[in-house]
């Protein structure tokens, strides 16, 4: 039997011949966190072309589909559009204050039936039904907090009218955001994730954060590559050039 020293030891050795290895250093909290992230903003606002396309390239190559609206009015028919062909019938959305703009009705309108989220806390039996409609629902309807451009990602928070399940449990996620989502950097959401969590927090924040990076996939069974095991098995990205609250 190997002793845990020899173990370890013979990992060291391993990683010791390993090429391009680099000092890992820990990156030091910024002082001001606000005022670098709006910075930031301002820096971003002039260069959100750029840094859209980047995401862009970076999200379809995770396996995401790109939508892009000129205005809010337009994203229902994208997503309609994308229900439709799935012959998806029924949406979960956040709520309008979390997702910027009021769209449950639109959607309900145009043959989707969509529930949306409470604005704030419910009392458990509520919520217990309320999970088993989440799990139910063909197609999820969230807002971005972040779009990061060099991954791809999105970046969720989860809180009152906008609980994670959205973006976890229907099959298909679409996800609507406008050019004030955007960063280039992971680096950047770090400054982010630091603004945020600089005070008090708002009364409508929980107490996750999800990056999402592409489809949910797995190939844990013989190595076969299998979409929405542990989550959505098709996520959407719908850019409004002009702005949500437009």
């Amino acid at each position: 039997m190997t002793d845990r020293a020899t173990f370890l030891g013979r990992i060291r050795a391993e990683i010791g011949t390993t090429l391009g290895l680099f000092t890992a250093a820990v990156t030091p909290r910024p002082s001001h966190p606000r005022e670098i992230a709006e910075t930031l903003r301002r820096e971003l606002a002039e260069r959100w072309r750029e840094t859209l396309e980047s995401f862009r390239v970076e999200f379809e190559r995770v396996g995401g589909v790109y939508h892009r609206v000129a205005t809010a009015a337009e994203a229902p028919d994208v997503i309609v559009g994308i229900a439709r062909e799935r012959e998806a019938r029924t949406a979960i959305a956040w709520h309008p204050s979390a997702l910027g703009t009021d769209w449950p009705e639109t959607l309900t309108a145009r043959g989707l039936a969509t529930t949306m989220m409470p604005a704030g806390g419910v009392e458990a039996a509520e919520g217990q039904a309320l999970r088993a409609v989440i799990a139910a629902a063909d197609v999820g309807v969230t807002g971005v907090d972040l779009a990061v451009a060099e991954t791809g990602s999105l970046v969720l928070l989860s809180g009152a009218g906008r609980p994670r399940s959205t973006s976890l449990l229907p099959p298909y996620h679409v996800a609507v955001f406008d050019r004030g989502a955007l960063v280039e950097s992971l680096s950047q959401v770090g400054v982010f994730l630091e603004a945020w969590h600089d005070g008090e927090l708002a009364p409508w924040r929980g107490g996750a954060i999800n990056v999402i990076t592409g489809p949910s996939r797995t190939a844990d069974i013989e190595l076969t590559l299998t979409r929405g095991v542990h989550g959505p098995k098709e996520i959407h990205a719908v850019f409004v050039e002009g702005g949500l609250g437009g």
